[in-house]
């Protein structure tokens, strides 16, 4: 059911992962994120693990990529933009080279990650976009961008770069290693939401693709396939029964 839903409604505007204040646009990241619910609905319904139509989902998928690949890319910003035809920047398409939408080391995905630093990039620390979003006032870096801007170096095979981003990111928390929301960027005062469970993901999903990026492992999406029967983690290394 959540497959159809997708496959009907992905071509519809939405408020974006950001929940902007404004009217509903096409966000890169959010066609993204359809393509990757249907290529794993696919999958799964292939595998027999739930029943649906994988091949209207996969055609569905291939229809999303097209048109990212397509309006999504900005090729005289040289960067995936936060809206289709657009020209504001977003932090939020560094997930394109994680979730397996493009290779992590494409030249369109490291120009990418080259503009998203060079626009959004304040003392080692990302915003989550320019642009208007329909609020007044400004905001503070956002973590789980900085954790994003890691695992993606990590993926592009930078992982010197990838590492220190880690490092920096990790000054951000606080006595008791816990992270807020959003950081100041200058006093690296906490903001927003606190403890906010998104920072840690991405602080364990960034730590994991460095980790793999060591062990000659990049370009792989965070999950893994099964491999020789058995699941594995994202180091290829076997996970418990039941995990």
């Amino acid at each position: 059911r959540v497959a159809d839903y997708v496959a009907a409604s992905w071509r519809q505007p939405d408020s974006g992962i950001w929940e902007a204040r404004q009217q509903p646009q096409h966000y890169v990241h959010s066609k993204v994120m359809a393509w990757d619910a249907l290529t794993h609905a696919a999958k799964m319904a292939e595998d027999r693990v739930i029943r649906g139509d994988a091949a209207h989902w996969r055609r569905e998928a291939a229809a999303v990529r097209e048109l990212v690949l397509e309006e999504g890319f900005n090729r005289e910003i040289g960067a995936f933009t936060q809206v289709l035809g657009g020209a504001a920047l977003d932090a939020s398409v560094l997930v394109l080279g994680l979730v397996g939408f493009i290779e992590p080391d494409d030249p369109r995905m490291l120009s990418t990650i080259d503009a998203v630093r060079d626009r959004l990039e304040d003392r080692g620390f990302l915003c989550r976009y320019d642009g208007d979003d329909g609020v007044a006032g400004g905001e503070s870096a956002f973590l789980i961008c900085n954790f994003w801007l890691a695992a993606a170096l990590a993926r592009a095979n930078r992982i010197d770069d990838a590492k220190a981003t880690f490092a920096r990111t990790l000054e951000a928390r606080n006595d008791l290693g816990l992270m807020a929301e959003q950081v100041d960027a200058e006093t690296l005062d906490a903001r927003g939401n606190f403890p906010q469970g998104f920072s840690h993901i991405g602080l364990v999903n960034a730590a994991l693709a460095i980790a793999a990026a060591d062990r000659g492992a990049t370009g792989k999406p965070y999950t893994e396939a099964v491999v020789a029967g058995h699941e594995t983690d994202m180091l290829g290394q076997s996970l418990p029964s039941g995990s």
